[in-house]
C-alpha cells in the first residue's frame, strides 16, 4: 500500500519556538487557527505526536467540533482518527488523556521498549516496535498498510526533523504567532539536521494566509520554489 501523505502542523513564535520553558504551556495560536486545526485534523486518517509532546502536553488530542466528528461519522469513519504515538525508550505513562479519549490508538518504538510499552498500554493500544532505532519510513509504511491516506503530525520538535530531514514531508502548516520568546533552551520547531536539497533549496509556497494576529505559512516541500 502507498505511503500516506504526511502533513506537518506547527505553531512557532517569531523566533521559531514552539514553546517557552515554562511548566504551563504556551499558547501561540488564536481561536481562528484553532479552529483551522481542528478541520484539519477531522480531514486527516491519522495524528502523530512524539513523547515529548505527550509529556509536557498532556493533549487528549480530538477532533473537538461535533458537526466535524459526525460528518466523519456520515462518511463511514470513526468519529476521531487513529492517534498515534512515538517513543524510543517506551517510557510513556498510561495515565495520559491521550490512551482515554477518542478511538483507536496505535504507538510506535524499539526493540528495547517494545516489552515495557506493551506491559504500560496492556489493553490501551497496539504497540508496535520499529526494530533497534525508530524508523519513520517503516511507520510510514505500516499506517500506510493499515489504511492510513493522510497523516497529520502535530510535534514536537525532533519528530518534526525527522519527517522533513528525511525528505517524508509532503506538506508543512506553519503558523506564525507575533510573539518573542527570547530563550536559548526553548524548543524549536526544527533541530538542526541535513535537510534534502540543504540551506540553498526553496520549497514551494503554496499559501499565506492571515487568521486574526497570525499568519499560516503553508509549503510543499517536496516541489521546489522560487524566487
Amino acid at each position: 500500500m502507498p505511503r500516506p501523505y504526511v502533513l506537518l502542523s506547527a505553531a512557532t513564535s517569531v523566533d521559531g519556538c514552539i514553546d517557552d520553558t515554562s511548566t504551563t504551556r504556551l499558547l501561540l495560536s488564536n481561536a481562528e487557527d484553532f479552529d483551522r486545526v481542528d478541520q484539519v485534523r477531522a480531514e486527516s486518517d491519522a495524528i502523530l505526536i512524539g513523547a515529548a509532546t505527550m509529556r509536557s502536553d498532556n493533549p487528549r488530542l480530538l477532533v473537538n467540533s461535533e458537526e466535524r466528528r459526525a460528518a466523519r461519522l456520515a462518511a463511514g469513519k470513526p468519529a476521531c482518527p487513529l492517534k498515534v504515538a512515538v517513543s524510543a525508550s517506551g517510557d510513556l505513562d498510561a495515565g495520559l488523556k491521550f490512551w482515554h479519549h477518542g478511538g483507536d490508538k496505535l504507538a510506535y518504538t524499539t526493540d528495547a521498549g517494545e516489552e515495557k510499552l506493551r506491559e504500560e498500554l496492556s489493553g490501551l493500544a497496539d504497540v508496535v516496535s520499529t526494530g533497534p532505532v525508530i524508523d519513520f519510513g517503516a511507520i510510514l509504511d505500516d499506517l500506510g498498510d493499515r489504511g492510513v491516506e493522510r497523516l497529520m503530525v502535530e510535534g514536537g520538535g525532533r519528530i518534526h526533523t525527522a519527517f522533513l530531514s528525511q525528505g517524508l514531508a509532503d506538506e508543512i502548516h506553519l503558523v506564525i504567532a507575533p510573539l518573542v520568546v527570547g530563550d536559548v533552551d526553548a524548543p524549536r520547531f526544527l533541530n538542526p539536521a541535513a535537510y534534502p536539497g540543504g540551506s540553498t533549496r526553496r520549497m514551494r509556497l503554496a499559501e499565506a494566509r492571515a487568521l486574526g494576529d497570525v499568519v499560516l505559512l503553508r509549503y510543499l516541500p517536496k516541489q521546489e520554489g522560487s524566487a
